[in-house]
């Protein structure tokens, strides 16, 4: 099984632990190819020592701007606010960002150790790897390390889906499930950064919609949400308007009897919304029938 050692700063490590985090934005170029296979273990190296301090799942990479990235994280970015999170990127570049793009890598499931846990590195890691490399974890010293990460997942009682790590044995099965952040990358792109009703495509304006409500299933999957602009997002979890099987957008009358307007969202109505190219992202169409005969409110 391949997993990528990913090296990291002592303070985003610490920062993570703080907070108890469970997903986080490792923010980075693109990484290798290895990095990017789904469900991939990507193990935290703490710069400037021999250790290891932790372990994700590599959930979904894309580039956003910093803002969205914060909007998105919060402090799972690995900072304690937006403009420590300016500042940090910064120190990476020769300018001081404002809005620049940064590489998210959403990772899932994350788990940092106490720094009295730390567990050794690799005997034969390369001191000179400044961002991190792929590595073997069925055999060595790579098994030794997730082994004993293992250990510590085993440990925190982890009550979440149990999926099969491509390439795994019986004996390396983990708990792994994609968090809030990722899915809202993931939707955006999937609908080109657009509004699937609207066509609006100001960033900041836009949210991952969850057809069917997370708390009901606890799985963030892309079929099973839409992006929107927020005040249609609103609208949509309030039942005032909703999307059926066959893509049309309706508009509930109770806006303009309740509210005495609604003219921009009538405007809307009747139009076939915007999915994605990819077949296997498209909203799920039962899901869109539940929403339709649950929710929404003629």
């Amino acid at each position: 099984m391949k997993g990528f050692l990913a090296v990291t700063d002592p303070y985003w490590i610490d920062h993570l632990r703080s907070i108890n985090a469970t997903e986080a934005n490792f923010w980075q170029p693109r990484p290798t190819r290895i990095a990017l296979a789904e469900w991939t273990p990507w193990i935290f190296k703490v710069r400037g020592t021999s250790l290891v301090a932790g372990f994700g799942f590599f959930s979904y990479w894309t580039i956003m701007p910093l803002s969205v990235a914060w909007e998105t994280f919060g402090p799972a970015n690995g900072a304690i606010s937006y403009s420590d999170m300016i500042r940090r990127v910064g120190g990476l570049r020769r300018e001081r960002p404002i809005d620049d793009d940064v590489g998210c890598v959403a990772l899932s499931d994350v788990l940092i150790l106490d720094r009295s846990d730390w567990i050794a590195a690799p005997a034969d890691w390369h001191p000179n790897i400044v961002r991190g490399a792929g590595y073997d974890l069925a055999s060595g010293e790579g098994a030794r390390i997730w082994t004993q990460l293992q250990a510590f997942a085993a440990s925190q009682a982890k009550s979440t889906p149990i999926l099969s790590v491509p390439g795994a044995s019986a004996l390396q099965l983990i708990s792994a499930r994609r968090g809030q952040g990722a899915f809202r990358l993931m939707v955006m792109d999937a609908y080109g950064r657009r509004c699937a009703i609207s066509g609006e495509r100001t960033l900041p304006a836009l949210e991952a919609a969850h057809i069917r409500p997370f708390a009901e299933h606890q799985l963030h999957e892309v079929q099973n949400g839409i992006l929107m602009r927020s005040d249609i997002h609103k609208l949509y979890d309030r039942g005032l308007v909703t999307v059926e099987p066959d893509l049309t957008f309706r508009v509930s009358g109770s806006i303009e009897r309740d509210y005495s307007n609604g003219k921009i969202y009538s405007e809307l109505a009747g139009r076939t919304i915007a999915s994605p190219d990819d077949p296997a992202m498209k909203p799920n169409s039962s899901a869109l029938s539940w929403h339709s005969r649950e929710v929404f409110r003629p």
